[in-house]
Protein backbone atom coordinates (compact mmCIF):
# COMPACT_ATOMS: atom_id res chain seq x y z
CA UNK A 1 0.00 0.00 0.00
CA UNK A 2 1.56 3.54 -1.10
CA UNK A 3 2.17 5.76 1.85
CA UNK A 4 -0.26 8.64 1.96
CA UNK A 5 1.52 12.20 1.45
CA UNK A 6 0.24 15.03 3.06
CA UNK A 7 -0.09 18.62 1.05
CA UNK A 8 -0.58 21.50 3.61
CA UNK A 9 -2.52 24.49 1.63
CA UNK A 10 -0.64 27.75 1.43
CA UNK A 11 -2.12 30.27 4.22
CA UNK A 12 -0.63 33.69 5.58
CA UNK A 13 -0.18 32.05 8.81
CA UNK A 14 1.95 29.18 7.80
CA UNK A 15 3.88 31.07 5.48
CA UNK A 16 4.65 33.36 8.54
CA UNK A 17 5.86 30.31 10.70
CA UNK A 18 7.59 29.08 7.97
CA UNK A 19 11.80 29.73 8.37
CA UNK A 20 12.91 32.82 6.78
CA UNK A 21 13.85 33.14 2.70
CA UNK A 22 16.61 34.81 1.34
CA UNK A 23 15.17 35.30 -1.78
CA UNK A 24 12.89 37.81 0.63
CA UNK A 25 15.88 40.88 -0.04
CA UNK A 26 14.26 43.95 -1.39
CA UNK A 27 15.24 44.94 -4.53
CA UNK A 28 17.57 47.94 -4.35
CA UNK A 29 14.65 50.48 -6.20
CA UNK A 30 13.01 50.22 -3.38
CA UNK A 31 16.02 51.09 -0.55
CA UNK A 32 17.05 53.71 -2.45
CA UNK A 33 13.36 55.24 -2.49
CA UNK A 34 12.68 54.56 0.69
CA UNK A 35 15.92 55.67 2.56
CA UNK A 36 15.23 59.46 0.84
CA UNK A 37 14.56 62.11 3.09
CA UNK A 38 10.90 63.53 3.12
CA UNK A 39 10.20 66.90 4.19
CA UNK A 40 6.84 68.22 5.93
CA UNK A 41 5.40 71.28 7.53
CA UNK A 42 8.89 72.08 8.92
CA UNK A 43 9.50 68.42 10.37
CA UNK A 44 12.81 66.32 8.05
CA UNK A 45 12.59 63.20 8.39
CA UNK A 46 15.90 60.75 6.79
CA UNK A 47 14.83 56.98 6.96
CA UNK A 48 17.40 54.32 6.59
CA UNK A 49 16.97 50.86 6.82
CA UNK A 50 18.54 47.50 6.11
CA UNK A 51 16.22 44.36 5.15
CA UNK A 52 18.89 41.77 4.32
CA UNK A 53 18.42 39.47 7.02
CA UNK A 54 15.44 38.52 9.56
CA UNK A 55 16.65 40.74 12.00
CA UNK A 56 15.79 44.15 10.47
CA UNK A 57 17.20 47.23 11.79
CA UNK A 58 15.00 50.48 11.20
CA UNK A 59 16.39 53.91 12.29
CA UNK A 60 14.78 57.26 12.10
CA UNK A 61 16.27 60.55 12.31
CA UNK A 62 14.29 63.16 12.86
CA UNK A 63 15.54 67.33 12.90
CA UNK A 64 12.83 70.32 13.03
CA UNK A 65 13.88 73.68 11.54
CA UNK A 66 14.00 76.86 13.41
CA UNK A 67 10.45 77.87 13.74
CA UNK A 68 8.55 81.30 13.86
CA UNK A 69 6.06 80.82 16.43
CA UNK A 70 2.86 83.25 17.96
CA UNK A 71 4.34 85.60 20.37
CA UNK A 72 7.72 85.50 19.11
CA UNK A 73 9.99 88.12 16.84
CA UNK A 74 11.17 86.69 13.64
CA UNK A 75 14.69 86.78 12.28
CA UNK A 76 15.22 89.75 10.56
CA UNK A 77 15.76 90.22 6.98
CA UNK A 78 17.50 92.19 4.07
CA UNK A 79 16.21 91.61 0.83
CA UNK A 80 15.97 92.68 -2.71
CA UNK A 81 12.20 94.19 -4.09
CA UNK A 82 10.79 94.31 -7.65
CA UNK A 83 13.28 97.31 -8.34
CA UNK A 84 16.27 96.07 -6.83
CA UNK A 85 16.48 97.90 -3.75
CA UNK A 86 17.34 96.66 -0.67
CA UNK A 87 14.85 96.52 1.98
CA UNK A 88 14.92 95.36 5.65
CA UNK A 89 12.22 94.08 8.07
CA UNK A 90 13.32 97.03 10.29
CA UNK A 91 12.00 99.80 7.83
CA UNK A 92 8.27 98.65 9.23
CA UNK A 93 8.91 99.11 13.36
CA UNK A 94 5.81 100.63 14.22
CA UNK A 95 3.27 99.61 12.39
CA UNK A 96 1.92 96.10 11.63
CA UNK A 97 3.23 94.09 8.87
CA UNK A 98 2.02 91.30 6.77
CA UNK A 99 4.53 88.83 5.62
CA UNK A 100 3.11 85.87 3.19
CA UNK A 101 5.46 83.24 1.53
CA UNK A 102 4.44 82.17 -1.47
CA UNK A 103 6.02 79.64 -4.01
CA UNK A 104 6.24 81.15 -7.17
CA UNK A 105 5.12 84.07 -9.40
CA UNK A 106 2.56 83.49 -12.23
CA UNK A 107 1.24 80.00 -10.35
CA UNK A 108 -2.76 80.23 -10.37
CA UNK A 109 -2.66 79.81 -6.90
CA UNK A 110 -0.05 82.27 -6.49
CA UNK A 111 -1.59 85.13 -8.92
CA UNK A 112 -5.24 84.32 -7.24
CA UNK A 113 -3.14 85.05 -3.96
CA UNK A 114 -1.49 88.01 -5.51
CA UNK A 115 -4.57 89.67 -7.04
CA UNK A 116 -6.43 89.38 -3.81
CA UNK A 117 -3.87 90.97 -1.26
CA UNK A 118 -4.45 94.19 -4.16
CA UNK A 119 -8.06 93.85 -4.01
CA UNK A 120 -7.76 94.11 -0.47
CA UNK A 121 -4.62 96.64 -0.05
CA UNK A 122 -6.82 99.82 0.86
CA UNK A 123 -8.52 97.88 4.03
CA UNK A 124 -5.00 96.93 4.81
CA UNK A 125 -3.89 100.36 4.62
CA UNK A 126 -6.89 101.40 6.37
CA UNK A 127 -5.65 99.14 9.39
CA UNK A 128 -2.33 100.86 9.25
CA UNK A 129 -0.66 97.35 7.94
CA UNK A 130 2.13 97.15 5.00
CA UNK A 131 2.15 93.71 3.03
CA UNK A 132 5.29 92.09 1.83
CA UNK A 133 4.99 89.07 -0.58
CA UNK A 134 8.57 86.80 -0.63
CA UNK A 135 8.90 84.12 -2.92
CA UNK A 136 12.11 82.45 -4.40
CA UNK A 137 12.24 84.26 -7.57
CA UNK A 138 14.46 86.85 -9.03
CA UNK A 139 13.96 90.56 -8.91
CA UNK A 140 13.23 90.62 -12.77
CA UNK A 141 10.49 87.99 -12.22
CA UNK A 142 9.10 90.52 -9.41
CA UNK A 143 9.28 93.42 -11.38
CA UNK A 144 6.79 91.75 -14.10
CA UNK A 145 4.22 90.39 -11.95
CA UNK A 146 3.77 93.43 -9.93
CA UNK A 147 3.84 95.37 -13.36
CA UNK A 148 1.52 92.86 -15.10
CA UNK A 149 -0.83 92.83 -12.37
CA UNK A 150 -0.91 96.07 -10.78
CA UNK A 151 0.47 94.77 -7.14
CA UNK A 152 0.71 98.00 -5.06
CA UNK A 153 3.27 96.21 -2.84
CA UNK A 154 6.62 95.17 -2.03
CA UNK A 155 7.48 91.99 -3.61
CA UNK A 156 10.61 90.80 -1.87
CA UNK A 157 13.14 88.08 -3.80
CA UNK A 158 14.69 84.91 -1.34
CA UNK A 159 16.57 83.53 -4.06
CA UNK A 160 17.96 80.41 -2.00
CA UNK A 161 15.19 80.28 0.22
CA UNK A 162 17.28 81.47 3.06
CA UNK A 163 14.90 83.43 4.81
CA UNK A 164 12.21 81.01 4.08
CA UNK A 165 14.54 78.26 5.85
CA UNK A 166 15.28 80.94 8.57
CA UNK A 167 11.50 81.50 9.52
CA UNK A 168 11.15 77.62 9.15
CA UNK A 169 8.05 77.81 6.28
CA UNK A 170 6.72 74.39 5.83
CA UNK A 171 7.21 72.83 2.31
CA UNK A 172 4.09 70.89 1.17
CA UNK A 173 3.43 67.94 -0.61
CA UNK A 174 6.31 66.50 1.03
CA UNK A 175 9.02 69.12 -0.02
CA UNK A 176 7.97 68.82 -3.46
CA UNK A 177 6.48 72.56 -3.11
CA UNK A 178 7.83 75.31 -1.23
CA UNK A 179 4.74 76.33 1.17
CA UNK A 180 2.08 79.58 1.12
CA UNK A 181 2.27 80.59 4.44
CA UNK A 182 1.49 84.00 6.17
CA UNK A 183 2.48 85.77 9.08
CA UNK A 184 0.99 89.04 10.72
CA UNK A 185 3.55 90.82 12.89
CA UNK A 186 2.02 93.88 15.14
CA UNK A 187 3.80 97.12 16.28
CA UNK A 188 6.52 95.75 18.04
CA UNK A 189 7.18 93.06 15.83
CA UNK A 190 5.81 89.70 17.27
CA UNK A 191 3.85 87.13 15.58
CA UNK A 192 -0.03 87.52 16.13
CA UNK A 193 -1.12 84.91 13.59
CA UNK A 194 0.16 82.23 11.46
CA UNK A 195 -2.07 81.18 8.71
CA UNK A 196 -0.74 78.07 6.46
CA UNK A 197 -2.93 77.12 3.37
CA UNK A 198 -1.70 76.11 -0.23
CA UNK A 199 -5.05 75.27 -1.65
CA UNK A 200 -6.69 78.16 -0.59
CA UNK A 201 -5.07 81.21 -1.76
CA UNK A 202 -7.85 83.28 -1.05
CA UNK A 203 -8.11 82.53 3.00
CA UNK A 204 -5.10 84.12 3.84
CA UNK A 205 -6.64 87.44 3.04
CA UNK A 206 -9.32 87.07 4.92
CA UNK A 207 -8.13 85.64 8.07
CA UNK A 208 -5.47 88.65 8.16
CA UNK A 209 -7.58 91.26 8.24
CA UNK A 210 -9.97 89.53 10.54
CA UNK A 211 -6.94 89.98 12.86
CA UNK A 212 -5.77 93.31 11.91
CA UNK A 213 -8.82 94.32 12.85
CA UNK A 214 -8.44 93.48 15.96
CA UNK A 215 -5.15 94.74 16.77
Amino acid sequence: MAAASLSLPKHPLLSSLLPFQSSTKPSSSFSQTFSKSSQFHGLKLSHSSSLSSPSTSFSTKTSIFAKVEKGTAPPPFQLKDQNGRLVSLSKYRNKPVVVYFYPADESPGCTKQACSFRDSYENFKKAGAEVIGISGDDPESHKEFAKKYRLPYVLLSDEGDEVRKEWGVPSDLFGALPGRQTYVLDKIGKVQLIYNNQFQPEKHIDETLKLLESL
